[in-house]
């Protein structure tokens, strides 16, 4: 692991920049600003190394407004519905900052704090330890909820993220990584071509405003039947009411899986490059976004420019709005209990 300064905040304060580089020349860096996962640098079929993930050269692209590039996402990943929810019989409101809604944590989320960072070792291996306490009322959600994300790259090409927690005060907790890839290449394109598979029966429909409705349903007949390969943009602007509300996929899909114990959630493959992703979790769910809101204002490294569709997520996650809906796996955090979670990055090829 090495370590460099990645800028100043606006308030003075040093952040810095962590790469983790296996044996076979995957390297992964890391800012301990909002955790964002800066570069992923991967090999393709012909064994050439290229950057997969959106997102900015420095510390800048990351103070202002950007879509959450690399970010943790929390206290509450997704969205909440009218930016308020209700735990033993006292409502808690939270900063409405996507219309009546809240979305990934707030106005100032885990995405804009600076953590601590600490190097550590993970089955023998250099690891990133970055931890932040975020104190009782911030945001508007209860209790001082102390955080750890562990980050660690094997020579098996898995970037692993392990995430716990503790309360003193019994609150609500979602936690995911926001990281945005393009198979081909960051900045190379959109990632419609890109063939995705999701384990993953169910899916749950959103509302025009993007809040889940509470029903969990079958993707058979549906655009969003990933149980076999399909290329994302094959039925992405299908006329289908559910895509036409998310612009395309921002939408959440119940794992076969179930959570609770590390199971292969997704793939993604690349043709062209012959770059492979997987992503397995612990969690019941995962988000898939399609870019669809990046819109070519943005850019990224190297001055490129981020069009629509150009970057894929896939956030591993609890449902969105479970606060407001008992009939989803709870995201309710214990005082005294602890919270954990791990989700895995493995980078493959194909022939």
């Amino acid at each position: 692991m090495t370590k460099q300064a990645f800028g100043k905040t606006q308030d003075g304060r040093g952040i810095d920049l962590y790469t983790l580089t296996n044996r076979n020349g995957v390297r992964i860096s890391i800012t301990n600003y909002g955790g964002a996962i800066v570069s992923i640098e991967t090999p393709d079929r012909q064994g050439r190394t290229g950057e997969v993930a959106l997102g900015f050269d420095s510390l800048d692209g990351y103070l202002g407004d950007h879509p959450f590039f690399g970010v943790i996402v929390g206290r509450y990943a997704n969205r909440i519905a009218r930016a308020r929810f209700s735990l033993k019989g006292v409502e808690y409101r939270l900063a409405a900052n996507e219309g009546e809604n809240h979305i990934h944590g707030g106005i100032r989320g885990f995405d804009k704090a600076v953590w601590q960072a600490r190097e550590v070792a993970r089955d023998g291996a250099p690891a990133l330890e970055l931890s932040y306490l975020s104190k009782d009322g911030e945001e508007g959600y209860p209790g001082n909820l102390s955080v750890t994300v562990l980050y660690s790259l094997s020579d098996g090409n898995e970037l692993r993220l392990d995430y716990t927690a503790t309360t003193d005060k019994d609150t609500v907790l979602n936690l995911t990584n926001h990281s945005y890839f393009n198979l081909a290449g960051e900045g190379m394109g959109d990632i419609l071509g890109h063939e995705l598979t999701l384990y993953a029966s169910r899916f749950t429909p959103i509302a025009k405003d993007l809040i889940p409705t509470g029903e969990l349903r079958s993707v058979a007949g549906t655009p969003f039947d990933f149980r076999r390969p399909v290329a994302i943009g094959d039925r992405i602007d299908a006329d289908d009411e559910q895509i036409r509300f998310g612009g395309g996929y921002d939408h959440n899909f119940v794992l076969d899986s179930g959570g609770g114990s590390l199971a292969l959630a997704a793939r993604v493959a690349d043709p062209a490059s012959g770059r492979v992703l997987e992503v397995l979790t612990t969690e019941p769910g995962v988000q898939l976004y399609t870019g669809n809101f990046l819109d070519g204002t943005v850019k990224g490294k190297g001055g490129k420019v981020y069009a629509r569709r150009s970057g894929f997520c896939l956030e591993t996650q609890h449902f969105p709005d479970s606060p407001n809906h008992p009939e989803f796996p709870s995201t309710t955090l214990k005082a005294g209990d602890s919270f954990r979670s791990a989700t895995v990055y493995r980078f493959l090829t194909m022939p």
